[in-house]
């Protein structure tokens, strides 16, 4: 089979692939350094988006938002990187949807609950808000076109002949799906698998969007 032959990346589509690149180590570094300093938080059982609420609830929230609106660009970048290639259509339209959702996830905010912050009374708090009900809309939205994402770019990897890239896109997105049910099913630790396969595929999103920024 062929290789794909991949155009020379133009300036401004260099530019926004700037944004996936940075989007997955700040998200990381924003949320990690919360999750370990924060009185009561508790990354084994308190999901990342807790850490929107309470007093320094606006650090997350920003967060979500900068890095939602990084991750938009990055998607138009990648548009213009893969253009014409396969999985080139679906792939920035799956992160573009991610960006947004995130970005959703950060204004739509999480309810407190379960020690968190601190002085909230363990265990559930009561009926969930509406704003608490849409944030978790749209991080199920978010978590799926991101897992999509990481598939469709294994197709486009494979096509173009490259089966270490393949392999890493494959394997980001089913860590990433097995962090994913882990956490939903109500398996031990779940919050934690589910920050660790966010993450993962995030960062293996900056990871492509560098390779395609690197092209020539």
């Amino acid at each position: 089979m062929t290789a794909v032959q991949f155009d020379t990346v133009t300036p401004a589509t260099r530019t926004l692939l700037a944004g996936s690149i940075v989007a997955a180590p700040l998200f990381a570094v924003v949320s990690l350094t919360q999750a370990f300093t924060r009185e009561g938080f508790d990354l084994l059982r308190h999901p990342i988006s807790m850490l929107s609420t309470g007093d320094l609830g606006w650090l997350q929230i920003t967060n979500f938002l900068v890095c939602g609106a990084l991750t938009v660009a990055g998607a138009l970048g990648l548009r213009g990187a893969l253009r014409g290639t396969p999985g080139g259509t679906w792939a920035p339209r799956l992160i573009l949807v991610n960006g947004v959702a995130m970005a959703a996830a950060g204004i739509l905010v999480m309810d407190p609950g379960d020690g968190f912050p601190a002085g909230t009374p363990l265990g559930q708090t009561g009926t969930m808000s509406w704003h608490g009900l849409m944030h978790m809309v749209a991080g199920s939205i978010a978590f799926t076109a991101l897992i999509a994402a990481c598939f469709v770019l294994g197709r486009h990897y494979s096509r173009a002949g490259r089966p270490g890239f393949a392999a890493g896109s494959l394997a980001a997105g089913l860590i990433f799906a097995f962090g994913d049910v882990w956490a939903m099913t109500g398996g031990r630790a779940g919050s934690l698998t589910l920050c660790v396969g966010a993450i993962t595929a995030m960062m293996w999103v900056a990871v492509v969007a560098a390779d395609k920024r690197a092209a020539s």
